[in-house]
């Protein structure tokens, strides 16, 4: 709705508009536009465009009177607001590029392409944790020098791109910003008794999660996560573990954006418990395990994992007739499905 005044100013969902000593200002998707009447001689005055704080003449020269100012701006108050929302259908409305990561001691490269008419380059401001950077973004590529916001190694950083609806360019090494695994393994002990993991490391730079694994069945097998703390430490993890019988052996791993694993020296301990046997070996409903609880997995004869799970007894109704191998305890074997 449009408000018959030249003075105060509103905020929509489009505009931001406001008046003040003659210049009336719409803001729209970054882009300051507005109008100025500007005396240019004792009788006449000039209607002004600023399109982002640069002026354009776009009425001829026209009669003072001492009501023609306000006037001439509320006749043209109108037109400059459907002007501003041509203008930001015909591509000036702004789009964002969002990086987000941590802080590796790397700056960041963005290659800037021209708008789609050919003049100027497409990025008009760059903000780095909401602060806007002086780096030259003038230019068909850029850096993003992130040394002068005195960061440190590990620090969360927001990068916001603003640039031109008709026009991307392109960040060429967002990888600088993801955490690289990097931790220490000072200690890492396992009690089976108390069926408890712990470790402590230093040197992480940014969160990743810790992967935790237990070597059964001739294999390394993800028993659980942690959520790494991302600093430098020292910083100490838990992880509630179910041993199996005899000796056990524990691990915990990062995979950071490269794909390669970094893990941990094992920890070892020998549980007490008895064997877990099973029964039967024809299966006609479910597998039962004597001894108590177990991990398992159930495998066909084309090694297809077709069931896993913790427990002390197995559904088996969902199975064809077959063969499978079964992985629990410490062992294997195999079982008939009738």
């Amino acid at each position: 709705m449009l408000k018959d005044q030249l003075s105060g100013g509103w905020t929509s969902g489009v505009f931001l508009f406001g008046c003040l000593a003659g210049t009336c200002l719409i803001n729209t998707a970054g882009i300051n536009i507005g109008l100025s009447v500007s005396p240019i001689y004792r009788k006449y005055s000039a209607l002004y465009l600023f399109f982002d704080r640069h002026p354009v003449n776009i009425a001829a020269k026209y009669r003072r009177t001492p009501c023609s100012d306000s006037l001439m701006m509320k006749k043209n108050l109108l037109s400059l607001i459907i002007l501003t929302l041509v203008l930001s259908i015909n591509g000036f409305a702004q789009s964002m590029i969002l990086l987000e990561g941590t802080y590796q001691g790397k700056n960041v490269y963005v290659q800037n392409p021209f708008n789609s008419n050919g003049v100027g380059f497409c990025v008009y401001e760059v903000r780095v944790n909401d602060q806007i950077t002086t780096d030259e973004i003038g230019s068909s590529a850029f850096e993003i020098d992130l040394r002068n916001f005195q960061l440190k190694v590990g620090d969360p950083v927001t990068i916001k791109i603003f640039h031109k609806e008709d026009c991307t360019p392109k960040v060429l090494n967002p990888e600088v910003l993801k955490p690289k695994s990097t931790f220490v393994t000072s200690t890492i002990t396992v009690d089976c008794n108390a069926k408890l993991l712990k470790w402590t490391t230093t040197g992480e730079q940014g969160k990743l999660t810790f992967i935790i694994e237990q070597f059964r069945w001739n294999k390394w097998v993800k028993i659980g996560e942690v959520d790494g703390l991302g600093t430098a430490g020292p910083n100490n993890y838990s992880f509630a573990v179910v041993p199996h019988s005899g000796e056990n052996q524990f691990r915990v791993k990062q995979v950071d954006y490269s794909g390669q694993a970094r893990t941990s020296p094992v920890a070892k301990c020998t549980s007490t418990q008895a064997e877990i046997k099973f029964f039967p070996v024809k299966v006609k409903d479910k597998i039962t395990f004597e001894g108590g609880e177990t991990m398992y997995e159930i495998y066909d004869q084309y090694g297809n994992i077709v069931k896993k799970g913790f427990g002390a007894s197995v559904d088996c109704t969902g199975l064809a007739k077959g063969g499978y191998f079964l992985n629990y305890d410490n062992k294997t074997a195999e079982f008939f499905k009738q």
